[in-house]
């Protein structure tokens, strides 16, 4: 993609021109992955704050307030791409770390009961394996030379279905054994879908880079380093949630 920037009248034009997309790539990546560990560790004080908390944890664990920050989960990944790019940076930022205080308040009960429970071992056990298996991906994800483009709306169908049997597990199926098999199921699958996800969407944000250098200007690299954050982010706290599920139901077995 380098050749695009080149100077044709120059024939140091492309390796000049390629050697600054590479730097500038680096930067705006490093930049990316930045912005999503400071949103992990935004989403541990809030789950800190809350277990400090139990009254409120309680509200949120017990009460209607969960359905709330799922949906507000939901509804900040459905409308990113205009929150993001649509507003300003402002709202750019806004949007992303309100969507980490809310999965960090989402997942602060389990965490909590994790703890309480004499497995919080389990939570880093969990966290690093999540991180190693995301390292390894979006490694995969900016590497390979394999255009993933296409696998586009397989990925988002799958993740919706997913969403579906999720919800359909938790209102409709009642047995505790058929309960924790589906869970399983369900987490093994979350796993691989979104490390095939996380590699999709690291070679995303790189072609958002090389199309902003291209075509839009300063303002907008910000933002889609911000939004490429709020991707992988949200990649991230599934793996890790989903193999923290199949590491305590491995360890109560």
């Amino acid at each position: 993609m380098a050749e695009v920037f080149s100077r044709p009248n120059s024939p140091y034009g492309s390796a000049r021109t390629s050697g600054a997309i590479d730097q500038g790539l680096r930067s705006f990546m490093l930049g990316t992955y930045n912005y999503m560990a400071l949103g992990v560790a935004g989403t541990a004080a809030v789950v800190m704050l809350l277990m400090a908390n139990p009254q409120v944890m309680a509200a949120i664990a017990l009460g209607p307030m969960k359905w709330v920050l799922f949906a507000a989960v939901m509804g900040l990944g459905w409308f990113a791409p205009r929150l993001f790019f649509g507003g300003s940076n402002v709202v750019a930022h806004g949007a992303y770390w309100l969507y980490c205080a809310a999965w960090g308040a989402l997942i602060a009960p389990m965490i909590s009961l994790y703890v309480s429970t004499g497995m919080a071992g389990l939570v880093g056990q969990a966290f690093f394996i999540a991180a190693a298996m995301f390292a390894v991906t979006s490694l995969i994800g900016y590497t390979t030379k394999k255009d993933m483009t296409g696998w586009s709306g397989f990925l988002s169908m799958a993740s919706i279905g997913l969403i579906v049997v999720m919800l359909g597990s938790f209102f409709f199926i009642t047995d505790p054994g058929t309960s924790k098999t589906v869970s399983m199921g369900i987490s093994a699958v979350v796993v691989l879908l979104f490390s095939v996800i996380t590699a999709f969407e690291t070679q995303a944000i790189k072609s958002m880079y090389i199309e902003n250098v291209q075509y839009g200007g300063e303002e907008q690299l910000k933002r889609s380093s911000i939004f490429g954050a709020f991707m992988l982010y949200g990649s991230f706290i599934t793996l890790f949630i989903h193999i923290l599920n199949l590491l305590g139901m491995a360890n109560r077995n």
